[in-house]
């Protein structure tokens, strides 16, 4: 995760987003993500959307 977040610094991004699994959200909020939206599933799995400001 922390190279490809680098790699969106280096292509002047300011800030990355991806659908994450419920199960896995305590992993990416320890990455600094931030959850929002509404619970949506995708191939039978519940998701959210996630984004990180990057710094």
């Amino acid at each position: 995760m922390r190279a490809a977040e680098e790699l969106a610094r280096e292509s002047g991004l300011e800030r990355v987003e991806l659908h994450a699994q419920t199960h896995a959200l305590g992993f990416y909020e320890r990455l600094g993500y931030s959850a929002h939206g509404e619970e949506f599933m995708d191939a039978g799995i519940p998701h959210l959307h996630m984004e990180h400001k990057l710094g």
